[in-house]
């Protein structure tokens, strides 16, 4: 029998090929984001206001691509995958594929900020990894929280309550990395950061696959 949580993330990646026009938002989310930071800033941006952009661009991003990964199930499409799969196989099929969409659209955000922004980094292959396991921490934290806030009416607002504090710590180190990274230092003088947000990114999965047995019985 095949893995039910690769078929889930299968089911997940064709949902969202059918539906173009919902990724395809977020892509002009950030296109255009970027667009109108270079108007406002003329072309002059220094190290640190690019590093601050894109991250900020990038978190708000991932908020608008992961909430929706919960939204968009209905109540009973839920109660037929509850009596397939198992609830770790579900939340672990949410897991994987929030963090390939981070990984894309974070792709294409590096893409666009290098185009309209200039080219800032002097070691890109830091900066690269930096951002692979920021987009790995951002997506665990967020499906935890969209998975706890799918059960009530108001699910923006209590995801960005809820993901706050577990965030700003996260993002403080990956954005002191990611400078580090823009600076040209080498990896090995700031993976002391990459591990922190590494560990607090393993604990937002462990609790996932904790907690979201119980919240998926209500």
């Amino acid at each position: 029998m095949a893995n039910p949580t690769l078929l889930l993330v299968y089911k997940d990646i064709l949902l969202e090929v059918k539906s173009k026009s919902a990724f395809g938002s977020i892509i002009l989310y950030l296109v255009s984001t970027v667009f109108v930071c270079f108007l406002a800033f003329d072309g002059i941006v220094t190290m640190k206001v690019w590093n601050a952009l894109f991250w900020i661009i990038l978190l708000f991003a991932s908020f608008n691509s992961i909430l929706k990964s919960f939204i968009q199930e209905s109540p009973d499409r839920s109660i037929y995958y509850y009596t397939l799969v198992s609830p770790t196989a579900y939340i672990n099929a949410k897991l994987v594929f929030n963090t390939f969409m981070m990984l894309v659209l974070a792709l294409i955000a590096l893409i666009v900020f290098l185009i309209f922004m200039g080219n800032v980094v002097s070691n890109l292959m830091a900066f690269i990894i930096v951002v692979g396991f920021g987009v790995v921490g951002i997506s665990s934290v967020l499906t935890l929280m969209s998975a706890i806030a799918s059960k009530v009416r108001n699910n923006f607002t209590l995801v960005s309550i809820l993901s706050f504090p577990v965030f700003l710590p996260q993002l403080l180190v990956l954005m002191r990395a990611s400078e580090s990274a823009i600076n040209g230092r080498l990896f090995i003088d700031f993976y002391p950061d990459i591990l922190i947000s590494f560990v607090i990114s393993l604990i937002a999965m462990l609790l996932s696959n904790t907690l979201f047995p119980y919240i998926w019985q209500d």
